[in-house]
Formats: structure tokens, sequence, C-alpha cells
């Protein structure tokens, strides 16, 4: 894979080719971060909820759901399953506004659970 940017040191463009290993190696670490993360989420989930995550899995959005192969990282470290929204990159937003315009229509009683 070629990768162009600017070498910082000389302020110049500058473009070189990463093999398939390179990229695997530069990601280990932040990969590992992620499923931590995820890891100590479930930890920390409620039982009523953690009873949900287990029966519908994990849906993973935003721009590292484009990740090639996480759903299978966190599936494999979790035992969940786990699935990539729908446009992750927009989904959150949406939703976001979806929320809004409920509490609009509705008021803020619409989040309460009992």
């Amino acid at each position: 894979m070629e990768v162009r940017g600017r070498n910082l040191a000389e302020g110049v463009p500058r473009s070189f080719t990463l093999n398939s290993n390179e990229i695997l190696e530069a990601l280990q670490d932040p990969l590992s971060g992620i499923v931590a993360a995820v890891k100590t989420a479930l930890e920390q989930t409620p039982p009523e909820l953690g009873a949900d995550v287990a029966e519908r899995g994990i849906v993973l959005t935003g721009g590292g759901a484009l990740l090639r192969d996480l759903d299978r990282l966190l599936i494999e470290e979790t035992g969940l399953p786990a699935i990539i929204a729908e446009d992750p990159l927009t989904c959150v937003a949406r939703g976001g506004g979806r929320a809004l315009e409920m509490i609009d229509e509705k008021g803020t009683d619409v989040f309460t659970f009992e």
C-alpha cells in the first residue's frame, strides 16, 4: 500500500510503500486498546443490560468500525456477537438527532425506564 504524507522533520511531501505486516504491526497496540476498553465496558455493564448485549451483541460504530475484521476480533476476544452498524460513520449522530426529536415531542420522560 502506498502511503502519502508530509515529512514532519523536513516539511516536504513524501510517499512510501508499506506491506501488510508493517500495517498489522502499527495497528497492534491500538487494537489491543480497543479490545481492552470493550472488555472493561462489558465488566462494568449492569446485569440487565449485559443480558441484552449477550443476546443482541456488540454494534460497532464510527470510523474504527471500518477497520477490517475488527468485528471478528471482538467476537473472538469476547465470545459475543459483533456487527458493524449500517453507515457507521453517521449512525450515532443520526440516532442522537432522533433522540432529541423524541424529547421535543414527548419530553424527557421518554428515557425513563422502570
